[in-house]
């Protein structure tokens, strides 16, 4: 049976948010419910979290709808104009084949500035009586609904005016934010229809045949014994436990981990499941999460019996222990390493690890010099959960340069305990021919300040290559208010090549997005261009404080803006020959 992402919003609403059933949509003048939506986080939010407004417009759109998409410029310019006049814009996307990143990217590509959130199941649609989109819906303060209908009379399927003659949206707002009546509360809407998802029969699938070989392939690498992940699912015990959390993560994406738009790339790291593989598991949970064979499950991995992925590293370091407070957020943590480097030292692999994974998050590495702050533009690497060691193809190396010593930035989670931890860092050395070393451009700005309330503060940075490279990955760094970012390529012959957009940044999954080696090459004289966006807007779940004025700082509460190229130099042949045993160069002259 062939099998579309209707399921997965099916399930969505069956198992989450419990709006399935058949309800008569609000009249113009009812007050409505809760209206339940997913934001660009895969968080569940509700119209509550926008606080107080004096009208709410809600506008109704996908990704694919030619008028939709034609009407987002006209949407921006009527938010920006009635943002200060108290008015909340949202866009809701209720298309069952939208993903929330591709939903997220349409929000970059037009630049849009106020949320845009996804009504899995059309739940909302439904609710408000929305057939098409673009509709829009405007609501009072009270929630009160006062008009359903058009956006104006521009656009249309079969054509466009040069300039509307109606502008039906923008009429009854005024009326509302007036205190009148709207004189035409409904109007018919010339767009797409949203397609509704319709309900299906499960199949019949078992944990052992069906499930186990999905979360193999994609879970079992943090979800395993003394993985990155609070929990393990390598038997049938633990994951029919959580078959229910399982099912909702997976099919509003928040799990596998992945924050790129699969528009550009590719990135051999790339996460992410199939519409048949989530469909299987949704299956799998309302058939009663049957076992099935046990023979015919994949074998557990093994516990690991080398913390270090790399092999045996050449150079361990260590930071100091820290101690750690039960609960509350902890500030970013600097440990510099005691150790100089006297020599250029050459590394191919390089791995942070921890000896309390739970307790640590994320961890960065940078060198400096001596008596030198920890510095962001001279990062080396990194570790997130589910991620992965440094490990260079052969003939590739980074050089640590002579009298620098390393430094940790640190983001530890408390746990609910006390805890201790120390983290370690391990280097290899080359055991070939360095032909070419790593480097790397920091597109980065330091001097922004995000307004209070923001919800999509610009900023940018670009730098011209001053030689033919190969690239090697992308790396983005912003702390709580990072919405998004975006990497540009602009050629010298006038095209632009968009490299990366992240367009849902998630502060607590800093991924690096990997190229497949030697597949991507830019000529001498193209521009890279990085832009960011930052929502200092109360709706940011994370945002420390939207009154503030947001500067560039070292801790969370603070901002960053940095997106980090990794390259090689195209015709660099360096032909060096490194001491395995201490990652120096051997002289032969």
């Amino acid at each position: 049976m062939h099998l579309t992402r209707s399921v997965l919003a099916i399930v969505l609403v069956l198992l989450a948010t419990n709006v399935g059933r058949s309800e008569d949509p609000v009249k113009v003048g009812d007050r409505i419910g809760k209206l339940k939506f997913t934001d660009i986080r895969s968080l569940p939010r509700t119209l509550d979290d926008f606080g107080r407004k004096k009208a709410f417009v809600l506008v109704f759109t996908n990704t694919s709808c030619p008028v939709a998409q034609r009407y987002l410029p006209t949407l921006q310019a009527l938010e920006r104009e009635y943002r200060a006049k108290d008015v909340q814009f949202v866009a809701i996307n209720a298309a069952e084949d939208d993903s929330i990143i591709a939903m997220a990217t349409q929000s970059v590509k037009y630049e849009m500035e106020f949320p845009f959130v996804k009504d899995f199941g059309g739940a909302g649609a439904r609710l408000l009586g929305v057939q098409r989109t673009p509709e829009a819906v405007v609501l009072d303060g009270e929630k009160r609904l006062r008009y359903r209908g058009r956006i104006d009379d521009q656009n249309r399927l079969g054509g466009v005016r040069k300039e509307p003659t109606t502008h039906d949206l923008k009429d009854a707002l005024e009326a509302v934010l007036a205190g009148r009546k709207v004189t035409t509360p409904e109007t018919e809407v010339d767009g797409c229809p949203i397609a509704f998802p319709k309900a299906r029969k499960p199949r019949e699938v078992t944990y052992a045949e069906h499930v186990a070989p999905i979360l193999q392939k994609h879970c079992w690498q943090c979800h395993r014994t003394d993985g990155s992940a609070p929990f393990a699912l390598t038997s049938y015990k633990q994951a029919s436990a959580r078959a229910e959390s399982l099912v909702e993560v997976i099919a509003d994406q928040r799990m596998p981990p992945w924050f790129a738009s699969h528009d550009f790339g590719p990135f051999v790291n790339r996460r992410g499941l199939s519409d048949e593989e989530r469909a299987i598991v949704s299956d799998w949970v309302q058939t009663g999460t049957a076992l099935g064979d046990a023979t015919k499950a994949p074998a557990p991995p093994d516990a690991p019996t080398n913390k270090w992925l790399i092999g045996t590293p050449d150079l361990i370091l260590q930071s100091i222990e820290f101690e750690l407070p039960a609960k509350g957020d902890i500030p970013y943590k600097y440990s510099m390493l005691l150790h100089t480097f006297t020599e250029d030292t050459w590394i191919q692999s390089a791995q942070i690890v921890s000896d309390n994974p739970t307790a640590l998050h994320h961890c960065n590495m940078g060198f400096a010099g001596l008596f030198q702050d920890f510095k962001e533009e001279n990062f080396i690497t990194g570790t997130v959960p589910g991620g992965e060691p440094m490990a260079l193809d052969d003939g590739i190396a980074y050089c640590i340069p002579k009298g620098s010593v390393l430094g940790l930035q640190i983001h530890f989670v408390a746990t609910g305990k006390p805890e201790k931890c120390r983290v370690s860092v391990g280097f290899r050395y080359p055991r070939t021919v360095v032909q070419k070393r790593l480097r790397n451009i920091q597109l980065m700005d330091v001097r922004f300040a995000i307004p209070p309330g923001a919800p999509a503060h610009k900023v940018t940075a670009s730098r011209v290559l001053d030689s033919d490279i190969i690239g090697v990955g992308l790396f983005s760094h912003m702390h709580l208010r990072g919405k998004d970012m975006t990497f540009n390529a602009h050629l010298p012959d006038g095209k632009t090549d968009t490299l990366l957009i992240i367009p849902n940044y998630n502060f607590s999954w800093q991924i690096p997005y990997r190229w497949e080696a030697g597949k991507k090459t830019l000529p001498k004289g193209t521009r890279l261009e990085c832009i960011a966006h930052y929502d200092n807007s109360p709706f940011n779940p994370y945002n420390p404080n939207p009154l503030a004025t947001v500067r560039n700082g070292p801790q969370t509460h603070h901002e960053m803006m940095y997106g980090f190229f990794f390259y090689t130099n195209a015709d660099e042949k360096l032909g060096l020959k490194i001491d395995p045993k201490t990652g120096v160069r051997v002289r032969t002259e």
